[in-house]
């Protein structure tokens, strides 16, 4: 079975010996996997491997109240439990396993250990000693794909393919091709548009002569291609705010429209929030990553509404409040530092132009222990 994205990404992080990773990745998903035993499994491992104790045992026992006779999640649990002296449960889930499988080694060695060292207080000197890590349960493997299989003859195949196309002069592995993003060729200035580029008529928030116009535009396409769609849409947001003919105005909201949507791991050009604030026109659509501390909270049934604090993380300095809302439900504790990752919408008030975040993602330490389920 197709394992998501995520979760594979978080396996081989976890193979890698990247911990750390592993925790930063999933704790945040928190609401797309709270019923899955996959996603508790990995992160009891990643916690137990960096001897965060007590968040592994959360994790495992997430993860058997999900699937009960899952050998792996037994041991986990059982080492745990071992590792804290309550060896009487250690030893019932190490027969547990043992009527699972009787042949499970890690059960049998378990159980000789326990034997040979005793109970109760000797497990503590065992972890310090390191005999308990040859007890951890199996690392996950990534899910298993026929590409893993057919990736050395396809390497050849291409090989060849590109060898013999090259030879023929119909493909060149050396020539430009950061305009092969899926919308990047629609949205090119034609001949005419290039020509006249700018309007004369009406009032604008930036007036730009014709170079601009283009230099711009062109700056725009080339962020786009290289997959920097944040700075890409502030480039097409001046453009869309100018003077710029609107033959170029709409080919920049149809570049606009085919940008996408961003994680915590994947926005690469992250605004501060004094220039956002300074010009949130310039910003709007653009995706941020703020961090502070969350004030007056409403929760709906499937929605989040709150005051962000920004900057307020060290509670030593406030940069400014920003309204946030969620289309989900999310557990938010007021007490903790948080970081949001949502689209900037500017708004009118009194003050002048203003702004509020439309979150799509939360990042809080402790957010998944905190969120029960």
């Amino acid at each position: 079975m197709k394992l998501d994205p995520v979760l594979t990404k978080a396996i081989r992080l976890l193979r890698r010996g990247k911990y750390g990773d592993v925790i930063r990745t999933l704790e945040s998903e928190i609401f797309r996997f709270r019923d899955s035993f996959k996603y508790y499994y990995i992160l009891g491992m990643a916690c137990l491997k960096v001897n965060d104790f007590g968040g592994a045992l959360d994790f495992f026992k997430r993860a058997r109240d999900i699937k009960k006779k899952d050998i792996p999640v037994l041991l986990g649990l059982a080492v745990l439990f071992l590792r804290r002296g309550s060896t009487d449960r250690a030893v019932d889930l190490y027969l547990e396993v043992q009527e699972m499988d009787p042949k499970n080694r890690a059960a049998k060695k378990a159980l000789k250990m326990i034997r040979k060292y005793g109970a109760g207080e000797n497990g503590d000197s065992w972890a310090e000693t390191g005999k308990l890590s040859v007890l951890y349960p199996p690392v996950p493997k990534p899910p298993f794909s026929k590409k893993t299989v057919l990736i050395p003859l396809f390497l050849i195949l291409a090989a060849g393919a590109v060898f013999l196309l090259y030879r023929l002069d119909i493909f060149n592995p050396f020539k430009d091709t950061s305009g092969s993003r899926q919308g990047l060729d629609l949205t090119m200035l034609d001949r005419e548009e290039r020509g006249v580029p700018v309007q004369v008529d009406g009032t604008y928030r930036y007036v730009l002569t014709r170079n601009e116009v283009l230099g711009i535009y062109a700056e725009a396409q080339k962020l786009f291609s290289q997959y920097r769609d944040e700075k890409a849409k502030v480039n097409l947001n001046r453009i869309i705010e100018s003077n710029a003919s609107e033959a170029v105005k709409n080919k920049a909201r149809l570049l606009f429209s085919y940008t996408g949507e961003p994680g915590f791991d994947t926005l690469r050009d992250r605004f501060k929030y004094t220039d956002v604030l300074a010009d949130p026109s310039l910003y709007r659509g653009c995706y941020v990553v703020w961090g502070g501390m969350a004030a007056n909270l409403e929760l709906g049934e499937n929605s989040t509404a709150f005051n962000l604090l920004v900057g307020y993380d060290t509670r030593k300095t406030l940069e400014g409040i920003v309204a946030v809302t969620l289309d989900f439900a999310a557990i938010i504790n007021t007490e903790q530092p948080l970081e949001i990752l949502g689209k900037v919408v500017p708004v009118s008030g009194p003050g002048g132009m203003g702004l509020e975040l439309r979150g799509i993602a939360v990042h809080q330490p402790g957010l998944v222990n905190n969120a029960g389920n």
